[in-house]
């Protein structure tokens, strides 16, 4: 892993429909070297989506657990774009970036765990080319004791994170911009831990958080880290 991780947030959101095949396509084109999406289980399936409606980011409308998983594929998500399946994805990102994987929706973690196992196992894949992150420290929890790194996700201060790093044995902590103070991240890292900071767009903001110590962003705009002065 590089020691500043740019990480396309949903793929390229700030360039095409999040969270789709094109997103996280022109993610790679512009040097990310790492894709987060987000994924909720479906029907038995794991799709790629972050809302649990359908609305802002579909020609569909409702819930989308109410959504059947073969209607779902029918809509269109941005350019004609439909919703992938986890296994789309890292077929079509093929090692050549870490996969971030975010999980959404309740009961996510156990077959997001087996797709990851059969990756390993099958296909040639390693551990350390996913990551698998949630706000849901519980089903984190159900993914401890294994090889597959783990990230804790912030929506306040992570100030307290170090216990329950610890007992999940967590990989990174990830948070806003606003909490990756010089404190917390002298704690995280003496803790053995990465620090990862969402949303950042801006690439003044990013070269701020690169010479803090931040080990990386998560960016709608992939490109902005590389030219950050």
């Amino acid at each position: 892993m590089p020691d500043f991780l740019t990480i396309g947030h949903r793929g390229a959101a700030g360039h095409e429909p999040e969270n789709t095949l094109r997103s996280i396509r022109k993610a790679l084109e512009l040097g990310a070297g790492a894709v987060e999406f987000d994924v909720h289980c479906l029907d038995g399936r794991l799709v790629v989506f972050h809302d649990s409606t359908l609305e802002r980011t579909t020609n569909g409308r409702g819930a989308l657990v109410h959504m059947p998983f073969n209607r779902l594929r029918e809509l269109d998500a941005g350019k004609g774009e439909r919703i992938p399946t986890l296994e789309e994805v890292i077929d079509m990102v093929d090692r050549r970036a870490i996969l971030h994987i975010e999980l959404k929706g309740r009961g996510t973690a156990r077959p997001v765990g087996e797709i990851i196992d059969h990756y390993v196992s099958k296909r040639g894949w390693r551990y350390d080319d996913f990551l698998v992150s949630s706000f849901h420290h519980d089903e984190l929890a159900q993914l401890a004791g294994r090889s597959i790194p783990l990230g804790l996700l912030f929506s306040n201060s992570p100030a307290r994170f170090a216990s329950l790093a610890k007992k999940l044995g967590a990989y990174s902590i990830h948070c806003k911009a606003a909490y990756a103070t010089p404190a917390l991240l002298k704690q995280a890292h003496e803790c053995g831990l990465k620090v990862f900071v969402y949303t950042v767009n801006d690439s003044g903001t990013i070269a701020r958080l690169r010479d803090l110590g931040v080990d990386g962003v998560f960016t709608d705009f992939p490109e902005r880290a590389s030219t950050a002065p």
